[in-house]
């Protein structure tokens, strides 16, 4: 039996406090010797840092790859997330993947440009997955996409910044040609449906904005609002509940439906005015006396017969567990 043994750097130990594996020890110390100079943090360091790193010393892909994995298994080997795992490194060392982001970036802000912003549940649904497919185009995972909250995304001018929960920071600029940024007139969109129910929660007045828009003034974010997830789903109703992220599978499933022309077509629904008669004069309903004394001893009837369920539930997920167990022992036995 056979032992790895990994001989430390005593003298960058040392001098950081850090244990460098002796196969690190060049590459950590290039690296920690530039982020010194330009006064960066080696660790944890940001994958902004790294990738300026490497364009500041370039070298074959096999070098910088070393690099990377140095740079790397430092990081994870004390505790940090490893920058180089990014795509913003890894477009820099893939020419190619670069190349087919930029196609397909292209095609996801084209797409998002053309889903409807008015009406219910379209425009609704249109300003979601428009930003959806905008932040799809930076390259950032479908993860990093639903772990996003409303803080993590800002403007800087004309320029859309969108920082991952890694620390990883995108920034979609203006097209140089017209000189406009659709993606911040998109993100903006998405705003303002968060911002609106902020004020005015439930669907029932949003139905109207998004078929009559008003004017709404964005304060800034509390600490609550702040924490929120930047994209939540939306049942059939309309309802976004402000707590709950989208999946990554829902994500993706959206994002390719998109790419492909496939994209479910949700209709504009007709929304009645509110000036509406029929809407506004409500009948008076007259209740007997005995209608809540009824109701209250219906629920305290229901009380004590469903009271055992609680017991029976946990009676059935016991037997499937157990019955579970034994079909793994069975398929591992075969």
């Amino acid at each position: 039996m056979s032992t790895s043994i990994e001989r430390l750097d005593d003298s960058l130990e040392s001098a950081s406090g850090l244990r460098i594996p002796a196969r690190y020890r060049h590459n950590w110390a290039l690296f920690a010797d530039w982020c010194a100079a330009a006064d960066h943090r080696p660790i944890p360091a940001s994958p902004d840092t790294l990738a300026l790193f490497l364009r500041e010393h370039p070298a074959a892909v096999a070098t910088q790859r070393r690099r990377l994995s140095a740079i790397n298994a430092v990081h994870t080997r004390h505790g940090y997330p490893a920058p180089g795992r990014t795509e913003t490194v890894r477009c820099h060392l893939d020419t190619a993947r670069a190349s087919r982001l930029d196609r397909i970036a292209r095609l996801l802000l084209l797409r998002g440009a053309e889903l409807p912003t008015a009406g219910w549940p379209s425009g609704l649904f249109g300003r979601r997955d428009a930003l959806l497919l905008v932040l799809a185009a930076t390259g950032m995972s479908f993860v990093d996409i639903t772990r996003l909250r409303r803080r993590d995304v800002r403007l800087d001018g004309n320029i859309l910044v969108i920082t991952t929960r890694a620390g990883e920071r995108f920034r979609i600029s203006s097209d140089p040609e017209p000189g406009d940024n659709p993606a911040v007139v998109i993100y903006w969109r998405w705003a303002e449906i968060q911002t609106f129910l902020d004020q005015y929660p439930g669907t029932h007045l949003l139905r109207h904005h998004l078929t009559g828009p008003t004017e709404i003034i964005a304060d800034s974010l509390d600490a609550e609002q702040a924490c929120q997830p930047l994209l939540c789903p939306i049942d059939r109703w309309g309802h976004l509940p402000h707590d709950q992220s989208m999946t990554a599978r829902s994500v993706s499933t959206l994002v390719r439906a998109h790419l492909s022309g496939r994209a479910p077509l949700r209709r504009a629904l007709p929304v009645p005015s509110q000036d509406d008669p029929e809407i506004r004069d409500k009948p008076d309903i007259d209740l007997d006396p005995g209608y809540y004394d009824r109701g209250t001893a219906a629920r305290r009837r229901d009380h004590e017969t469903l009271k055992d369920l609680t017991d029976v539930f946990d009676e059935i997920e016991n037997r499937a567990e157990a019955l579970l167990n034994e079909l793994m022992e069975v398929l591992e036995r075969s």
